[in-house]
């Protein structure tokens, strides 16, 4: 059972009614593409956070830009709020219908529209997964490097300004989407961008959309940078008699300017977990998961260099991955990591911390946090893909407990107060949804927010766009 929203979310729940002629609109439009049974509103009233809320009162299966702009139209008519939905992967209660309404299911939009490999781009709809894209141009001998561990959908990842394991050499959604379509809070359908590599015509609309979690537009089209497949792709693991040595290898490998594709941080716990879960013979200690991508001279020279920087700090047990078949063995383990530890205590749940701090402040920043959860007796699970800055705690608490609760919402306090004193930022990767809502004003302050206001107020004066997400109205 999911535990109730936290007291300082409380004053932004404000269910609004959804007439019952909206429904019957929405009803005669999309036949049965419109549903309102509590199972599928259930579904789509929950993700991968540990809050909960009343569901949608109804659910639209779009499948066309048509489909989305007439289901906006009809909602901004009635005052109604819209949630977009993609396969319900976030971790920050970004779908949460915390103001009633409607969520749009963008699944069924799953096309790819056109793959320019001259170009290096391609154009999809919003409900293609990660996983679907790569498999729909590996023939081209191009891939798409974004990968957030969860096989999200490419509207979500550009929604929440999603990154994940590669950022570190490929970047984040924010580098990498060139174009969008969007429906505007009015059903108005507008374009932002080209597939140029660079534009100076007006205000930057596309990366306004870029991050905004669903509460300026829908988003019903996108066009990402694509990136040849290394000729050479070797993976390999090393373990570290602490967390320190570990942080400090990865600080020298990004300071030394070494091109690694990935660096993931694993902590003692998390290999447990991972072990059990994936059966897996792994060390029980601090561990990094590396990736090299280049040509075989290039993977051979940055991987002997990442070893015996890594021997300088006690790294150890040095083991590679070059055929596919062992690589997927080990990416899949990491990206099972959270589902490992949610496995690892039955019934609990898992607040999640997503700070990111400047890679020098990265050891002091993680080795603080490491030691006061550890002084709290909340089981936990670190992992962090440490070459950006950005790191995880998820504290895995009883929901029945709401001690347990408090103990790891203040863990998360501190540790993000820490990261914003060492000029990091709140959330990496996940987005603010509505855990983080408080810390972006103490990130940005009063000035900025305000301004987000105004924007949005501009954009969405009903306020139907995914409303209680990020800042209140």
């Amino acid at each position: 059972m999911n535990a109730p929203l936290p007291d300082h979310l409380l004053p932004d729940i404000r269910q609004r009614d959804t007439p019952q002629a909206l429904i019957d609109a929405l009803k005669a439009r999309f036949a049965e593409r419109c549903s309102t049974a509590l199972v599928v509103r259930e579904q789509h009233g929950r993700d991968e956070s540990s809050f909960a809320a009343p569901p949608p009162a109804a659910v639209v299966f779009a499948e066309s830009t048509q489909d989305v702009a007439d289901a906006v139209s009809l909602a901004s008519q009635y005052s109604v709020p819209v949630i977009p939905f993609g396969v319900g992967s976030s971790l920050e209660g970004h779908l949460l219908a915390v103001q009633g309404g409607i969520s749009i299911d963008l699944g069924r939009m799953n096309a790819v529209l056109a793959v320019n490999a001259d170009d290096l781009t391609v154009t999809v709809q919003p409900g293609v997964t990660r996983k679907q894209l790569n498999e729909e141009v590996k023939s081209t001998g191009l891939f798409f490097p974004i990968d957030p561990g969860a096989d999200a959908t490419i509207g979500g990842m550009s929604a929440t300004r999603a990154s994940g394991t590669n950022a570190v050499r490929y970047g984040t959604m924010r580098e990498n989407v060139l174009a969008l379509e969007v429906v505007t809070a009015s059903g108005e359908v507008i374009r932002t961008g080209t597939r140029a590599k660079k534009s100076s015509a007006g205000y930057d609309l596309t990366r306004l959309m870029v991050g905004s979690e669903g509460t300026l537009g829908v988003i019903t089209e996108i066009t990402v940078r694509l990136y040849p497949l290394p000729e050479a792709i070797s993976a390999a693991i090393c373990f570290f008699p602490s967390i320190e040595a570990a942080v400090r290898t990865t600080i020298e490998i990004i300071q030394m300017g070494v091109p690694i594709a990935r660096v993931e941080l694993l902590d003692a716990n998390t290999v447990r977990m991972v072990n059990v879960h994936s059966r897996l013979g792994l060390r029980e200690e601090p561990m990094l998961l590396m990736e090299f991508h280049g040509s075989p001279s290039g993977v051979k020279e940055q991987a002997e260099l990442v070893q015996e920087l890594a021997s300088g700090h006690g790294g150890t047990a040095f083991e590679w991955a070059s055929t596919p078949e062992e690589r997927t063995r080990l990416w899949t383990a990491r990206h099972n990591a959270y589902f490992a530890a949610i496995q690892s205590r039955p019934g609990c749940r898992a607040i999640s911390t997503d700070t990111c701090v400047p890679i020098s402040k990265l050891a002091d920043c993680l080795l603080e946090s490491v030691a006061e959860v550890d002084a709290s007796g909340i089981p936990y699970f670190l992992v962090g893909h440490v070459g950006d800055g950005n790191f995880h705690f998820g504290y895995l608490i009883d929901p029945e407990q709401p001690e347990e609760r408090k103990v790891a919402e203040a863990l998360n306090h501190q540790l993000v107060m820490r990261a914003l004193a060492l000029e990091g930022t709140c959330t990496g990767e996940h987005g603010v949804g509505l855990h983080k809502m408080d810390f972006l004003v103490q990130e940005t302050g009063d000035g900025a927010v305000g301004m987000m206001r105004t924007i949005k107020r501009a954009l969405d004066p009903k306020n139907i766009m995914n409303p209680g997400k990020i800042f209140a109205l």
